[in-house]
């Protein structure tokens, strides 16, 4: 049995997406990212982050203690090769694989993110910041749209992977993200091509009854406002 700590956002949907299509069991553990239970004790002892999602595999390959991994990429990797799905043991699609997983981790996440920031949540708003991700994130899906071009089926090649599964709950922001989707035909048809999935429909309904509509004073103080004394008080509260 494997322990999904969870929100419903994008880095969370990625693997609720996973288990479900992988059918692996679980138990699905809720942190409220709005009320700072990320920075609980018991959670930081998983990921030290406090960012979602983590999990504990409570039957790792080989046996033993259980197994805790945290980071959505890394979680990705460890599923894949726990079940031997979802990422190329040859080693031009592990490769390729593993090269748009990092592209989505290092790249289309975070920069969607910091768009979103300023699109939705920030008070402030500040044109050049609004801009500068907006062009970015407009440049990445130009990225995808030409590999999508040249694979024809997947991100990383002929077979569905965990690169798709990165991906696409970033992509499935679109219109909060206010990306012209229609611009890009090849993302287009990928993103409905996915969501023809049951699984991956599965996996983005995990938990949606816990997302608020709106964020209050509460939530946006401690989602904007952390800082490496917020972990430092959180520790002090464990000892």
């Amino acid at each position: 049995m494997i322990d999904l700590h969870y929100w419903p956002t994008p880095n969370g949907w990625k693997i609720s997406i996973m288990l479900e299509e992988c059918g692996l069991p679980y138990t699905l553990k809720p942190v409220n990212i709005g009320r700072g239970e990320q920075f609980k004790g018991e959670f930081l002892a998983i990921s030290p982050n406090n960012r979602m999602p983590a999990i504990v595999d409570h039957d790792p390959p080989g046996g033993g203690a259980p197994v805790p991994v945290f980071e959505s990429g890394a979680i990705l990797i460890y599923l894949s090769e726990k079940t031997g799905r979802f990422l190329g043991t040859d080693l031009r699609s592990r490769v390729a694989t593993l090269e748009w997983l990092m592209w989505q981790m290092g790249g289309l996440g975070p920069m969607a993110g910091q768009n979103g920031h300023f699109l939705l949540y920030a008070q402030e708003k500040i044109p050049y910041a609004m801009e500068r991700y907006a062009k970015e994130v407009n440049r990445l899906y130009g990225v995808l749209d030409a590999r999508l071009a040249r694979t024809g089926a997947f991100v990383a090649g002929a077979d569905y992977s965990i690169a798709d599964m990165a991906i696409f709950p970033w992509v499935r922001t679109w219109k909060a993200q206010q990306v012209p989707l229609h611009d890009f035909a090849h993302v287009k048809a990928w993103y409905e091509l996915l969501m023809q999935r049951a699984a991956v429909r599965r996996g983005i309904d995990v938990g949606k009854a816990l997302r608020a509509s709106a964020l209050d004073d509460e939530a946006r103080r401690t989602l904007f406002g952390q800082t490496a004394q917020t972990l430092r008080d959180a520790a002090k509260k464990t000892l």
